[in-house]
């Protein structure tokens, strides 16, 4: 009788903490500096998050490292609920590049895929190209000649691409830069030929015509761009690159607490107004379970492996 209740004393004071949750504010580091896409996603989650779970969010941004120093610090943290850390896709593109201080898959507890888009296949206006298979064409005519822009060596960017010429089968010359900005930028001047930009910084100049837009890297086509295809349905079948956001804590964050976290993030996703700022930033509401989330980060580490090994692809 005292195993027993020794045993219930045990199981209560693991699940009261959990059902109490939360009893003081919630902090989501985000890995990168204020500005962008990534503080975006998580200040506008954070908000509604805060009236979902009763309790103020707090977004702390820590870049460094290419995002390592803020997600290494997050994942290290008590698995209590009270830090959780936004990743992005690039958190699968890293473990081929960088050596981690942690396992990316069992030392972290997946909480919720939050949003998700595509790239936007972009050239300069003057290449004459008008279509995924005119590219295609074009680089095969002239093996190396052709430049493409990057955020950076290693990036998803760079590796997105890389893959793309690999299931394409041409070579294309690759320009790394500080940055989508430069790279955009240097795509615009015509100094690069391609380039695979994230969408809400594309969109504008697709628009003013400085800029061709001939695919979108998602199995699907998106409601933004409705006549621009996919890569796959231009003669790439099954290229598929999706750039998301998401929720993780660290290993071991009891499921109660995470099972809230993905509710409440739920319910917010479900929100028209949601899908409707996302979109001001090229995403979609994403969602699901933390299995399916981290399903995909599975999946996507390995991916990344496999080109980042055949491509040659390390680290500055």
């Amino acid at each position: 009788m005292r195993w027993l209740f020794g045993s219930l004393l045990l199981a209560f004071s693991v699940a009261s903490p959990a059902q109490q949750y939360p009893t003081k504010p919630v902090r989501i580091v985000v890995p990168f500096a204020p500005g962008g896409g990534s503080d975006f996603i998580a200040r506008f989650m954070a908000q509604r998050l805060t009236a979902g779970l009763g309790q103020q969010v707090i977004v702390e941004n820590k870049p460094g490292a290419g995002g390592m120093l803020g997600i290494t610090q997050g994942v290290q943290s008590p698995a209590d609920g009270y830090t959780l850390t936004l990743i992005a896709s690039s958190y699968t593109v890293n473990p081929s590049i960088y050596k981690f201080t942690f396992d990316p898959v069992s030392d972290i507890t997946p909480i919720i895929q939050l949003s998700q888009g595509p790239l936007l296949v972009v050239v300069r206006p003057s290449l004459p190209v008008k279509s995924t298979q005119d590219l295609i064409a074009l680089a095969k005519a002239k093996p190396g000649q052709l430049n493409f822009a990057s955020s950076g060596q290693g990036s998803v960017i760079h590796m997105a691409t890389e893959l793309f010429q690999s299931m394409a089968g041409v070579k294309m010359n690759h320009i790394p830069y500080k940055g989508t900005g430069p790279a955009l930028t240097d795509t615009i001047g015509g100094q690069t030929d391609v380039f695979f930009s994230s969408t809400a910084t594309a969109v504008p100049h697709v628009q003013s015509g400085k800029l061709r837009a001939i695919a979108v890297t998602t199995a699907k086509r998106i409601p933004a761009l409705p006549d621009v295809p996919t890569v796959g349905e231009s003669g790439v079948k099954g290229y598929d690159v999706v750039l998301w956001h998401g929720l993780i804590g660290p290993k071991g964050l009891p499921r109660p607490i995470v099972n809230r976290i993905n509710a409440e993030a739920t319910k917010a996703l479900k929100v028209k107004e949601t899908a409707d700022q996302l979109q001001s930033d090229g995403v979609a509401p994403a969602g699901g379970s933390p299995e399916q989330f981290l399903a995909q980060i599975k999946k996507e580490i390995g991916v990344w492996r496999k080109v980042a090994a055949d491509a040659g692809v390390k680290a500055e």
